[in-house]
């Protein structure tokens, strides 16, 4: 009996499946991506040869060539609690769209007076907002102190919640990676009277684990 050949041919595959998979994951990412929004101010930040990696639960104090402060918080609920307090010690009243956005806003440098008007703007309008920064030269009224105070209080209370939750998961957490972490960014142009200023301001408030931000450079041979 002859023996039957199979004919000849290349085997190919299907790649629909597959196509129609890369555009679910592009979708997914796509949706479930939040985006950072742009910061109000660039600083030219000098370098060193730490590498330390900022870390989470952050407040972030910024100053810019002219020596105006900003401040930025890393927990949304934080921010929540910390709008809250301020307004009510400075009369400011703030709509639950305002509290939103300012829930996830970037960082800011403006007057308590200011910041209803500030909050509304989009991001990049922000850029353009004529402004001193937030006020802490003088002693009476020194706004960004307030900041600094509540800021604190709000992210020990979302970090006291955050470090019981990872117990209760099971984690064995650090409870001193759960603890506010603050930083300070200044322009490698400032005047350092400006820096020494804010230093100041956390000495006073006896928050004395404040790190500073720098660019990555070469250590030396």
């Amino acid at each position: 009996m002859p023996k039957i050949k199979a004919p000849k041919g290349s085997p190919s595959i299907d790649m629909t499946p597959m196509v129609d998979l890369a555009f679910l994951l592009v979708t997914f990412f796509m949706l479930s991506a939040s985006f950072r929004s742009s910061e109000p101010v660039d600083v030219d930040i000098p370098t060193s040869i730490s590498d330390k990696i900022i870390p989470e639960n952050v407040l972030l104090i910024t100053i810019d060539p002219g020596g105006r402060v900003f401040f930025n918080m890393s927990d949304p609920e934080a921010r929540r609690e910390l709008l809250t307090n301020m307004a009510g010690k400075y009369q400011i009243g703030f709509n639950e769209e305002q509290i939103k956005r300012f829930t996830f806003m970037s960082s800011f440098g403006c007057t308590m007076k200011e910041l209803p008007g500030y909050i509304d703007m989009e991001p990049n309008a922000r850029k353009q907002f004529n402004t001193p920064g937030i006020p802490y030269t003088d002693s009476t009224a020194n706004q960004l102190k307030d900041w600094i105070n509540y800021g604190n209080r709000a992210a020990l209370n979302s970090g006291k919640t955050a470090f019981v939750e990872a117990e209760n998961q099971g984690k064995n957490p650090d409870a001193n990676d759960y603890k506010p972490k603050f930083i300070l960014r200044v322009d490698s142009k400032t005047l350092y009277v400006h820096a020494a200023k804010v230093i100041d301001v956390f000495r006073d408030l006896k928050l004395n684990n404040l790190n500073f931000v720098t660019s990555m450079e070469l250590a030396p041979i």
